[in-house]
């Protein structure tokens, strides 16, 4: 009895060696765990694609800012398209139609430098360390990071968002974090991404650039509906007000805790930021004219060339300018929908091609003002050219008996025209495809075999497309089809496109600098199948999968400048699409009440972030005198 009193010991005593055995065994497995995990470089302050950066660690601002700009006033805009309206401040999910702006109130783990092609510096995170096998990364969180109700943004903020945007999130947003197996939180400040796969060069800037949401808040909101009220962020901006059809305003959050990092200084100097809608864009253009909001992008060629002589822009009120846009210029074009089955001969694709006459649009309806689309990257370094050098057959040759020849040839580029709108050569060699395709015209019209109709139906919903349309109609009409056009409000166009409901329909891409995974939304056999994927043809080839999944692993700038150049080729040479236009910079006017930094970020207008405020030219504007 008395040994075993004498081990047993005091409770006191009892307790505290258990203690003991507790925090030592604690000790043992962070130590294992350390031990475990894979090697990990210095942390840095930034990322990049192949780990070149422009700015050094503790950089005071980026160079395209004025650090001392004024705070204050009010930017008023149409949303980028000018005539829709939102019935949702949930911008992360498919369901409904989110306002525009919204980013405006979430913080990411990094932000992107506007004058490098893919560069992020830290924002939530103080930097990040990536695995030396590159199958993970981990970031570093700011202890003084903090959410609008004032709560920190912890680790485990950053783990839930990961979780719901990869389970629930729009596809726009989970279809890229496929390979990324899961996150962790190593303790209050630091979370680790684990990836699967070997293809992980982007992964660590996709991940970077996540909305961090809430846990708490979500715990007692649905993220899978779509809703009016404000959600919680951590960002630059609050909503202010919301009023569907009208108006969303957005303010600047004087007690937003990020305001003196590096990354912020000189941005977002305005108080109010509001997007307005309207029916469509002529009443939007006279609401203009009128000063009932202060800016907008020019993307009517018709517009810009003869409705800018008003009394406001000839006394210099109001300023037109041509800001340069050094990226992709975006793949913009007629999609043709591949899950239809009329147009999964190819020679059927290449007449709708061929019927299409850029040259003269151009010169009757766009003033001029545009370049033909040839790439699926125009406008950069990464559009191929020519015939296919020794980089790209290197890719190209092992799919060689699953292309067409034309891979192998001279890049493709859409016929050019006289421009005067007689297609006859053009409409000759297209009626041949179609006879070929086994669309033969009888009684005026194509039919198959079975003596079914080629109809073509365009979706459209907005009006001042019609006259583009138009003309296309006839020249298809000339060969035999059935194409008409189909113009519905913009909430039944989103609904029909996210379930792939059409024939063709007009879409834009913008590609990035540094293309990855994204390409998979855009052109992947798994995306064909997904309900509000980007891949709105349908496109759905091992080939284009493969040389996507070359430009995702590419080591250095010039395997991706290849690996682009071949899938581009390919694509190119399947007539997907029959591509339209671009203009290498940005059409912009605006009430001259506004600042600019004399730098322009190469890959950003700047105007949201970098502008503000002139007192003394707004004064000059609210006066109504001439500049």
């Amino acid at each position: 009895m008395r040994a075993l009193l004498w081990n047993s010991g005091s409770p006191r005593r009892c307790a505290a060696r258990d203690d003991a055995r507790r925090a030592l065994k604690n000790i043992v497995l962070v130590l294992l765990f350390l031990f475990t995990l894979p090697a990990h470089a210095v942390p840095s302050h930034g990322l990049s694609a192949f780990g070149d950066l422009k700015y050094p660690e503790n950089f005071a601002h980026f160079s395209y800012v004025n650090p001392d700009a004024p705070q204050g006033g009010t930017l008023s805009m149409i949303g980028s398209s000018g005539t829709t309206s939102f019935d949702s401040l949930n911008a992360f999910i498919l369901k409904g139609q989110p306002a525009e702006g919204l980013e405006l109130l979430f913080d990411s783990l990094m932000v992107r430098a506007q004058d490098e092609p893919d560069a992020m510096y830290g924002l939530l995170a103080q930097s990040a360390d990536i695995a030396d096998d590159r199958q993970s990364v981990i970031f570093h969180l700011r202890p003084e990071a903090r959410f609008h109700d004032a709560t920190p943004v912890t680790a485990e903020d950053v783990v839930f968002s990961f979780d719901t945007l990869k389970k629930h999130g729009h596809p726009f947003i989970s279809l890229p974090l496929r390979d990324v197996a899961r996150a962790e939180a190593l303790d209050a400040q630091t979370v680790r991404f684990v990836f699967s796969g070997s293809e992980t060069r982007d992964l660590p800037l996709v991940v970077a650039q996540l909305p961090i949401l809430s846990k708490a808040y979500y715990k007692a909101h649905d993220f899978t509906a779509t809703a009016m009220e404000p959600p919680l962020g951590s960002g630059p901006y609050r909503v202010k007000d919301a009023q569907p059809g009208r108006a969303i305003t957005y303010a600047r959050n004087a007690d937003y805790w990020g305001w003196n990092l590096p990354v912020n200084r000189g941005r977002y100097n305005f108080a109010i930021i509001r997007y307005d809608f309207f029916r469509d864009r002529p009443v939007a253009f006279e609401a203009f004219k009128a000063n009932a909001y202060d800016l907008r992008e020019e993307f009517t060629s018709k517009t810009w060339a003869t409705e800018y002589d008003f009394p406001a822009r000839r006394d210099g009120r109001v300023v037109r300018a041509t800001l340069p846009d050094e990226n992709p210029s975006g793949v913009q074009g007629f999609f043709i929908n591949l899950r239809r089955g009329k147009f999964s001969d190819i020679r059927v694709r290449q007449a709708l091609d061929l019927a299409f006459d850029f040259e003269w649009a151009n010169r009757n309806l766009f003033f001029g003002l545009y370049d033909r689309t040839d790439s699926y990257f125009e406008n950069s370094s990464l559009a191929a050219s020519g015939l296919p050098d020794a980089a790209e057959l290197a890719l190209l040759e092992p799919h060689r008996g699953k292309l067409p020849a034309a891979a192998f040839a001279r890049a493709y580029t859409p016929p050019v025209t006289n421009g005067t709108g007689n297609l006859r050569e053009e409409l000759i060699k297209a009626g041949a495809l179609l006879d070929a395709a086994g669309w033969r015209v009888k009684d005026g019209k194509r039919v198959n075999a079975k003596g079914e109709p080629l109809s073509i139906e365009f979706l459209n919903y907005e009006a001042a497309f019609e006259r583009i349309i138009s003309p296309y109609l006839r020249n298809l009409k000339r060969l035999g089809i059935d194409a008409r056009l189909r113009t519905v409000d913009p909430s039944q166009y989103e609904a029909r496109i996210e379930a792939f409901d059409f024939d063709i329909t007009t879409s834009r891409y913008v590609q990035r600098n540094t293309p990855g995974i994204e390409l998979r939304g855009y052109f992947s056999s798994a995306a064909a199948a997904q309900p509000g994927s980007r891949n709105i043809a349908g496109i759905s080839d091992p080939v284009v999968d493969a040389l996507i999944e070359a430009v995702i692993a590419a080591k250095d700038r010039a395997a991706l400048t290849a690996a682009s150049r071949a899938l581009d080729r390919v694509l190119r040479s399947q007539h997907y699409w029959v591509p339209q236009w671009f203009k290498g910079v940005h059409t912009i006017a605006y009430w001259d009440r506004f600042g600019r930094p004399p730098a322009v970020p190469k890959y950003d207008t700047g105007i949201i972030d970098t502008w503000w405020v002139d007192p003394a030219k707004a004064a000059r504007i609210e006066s109504g005198k001439a500049n």
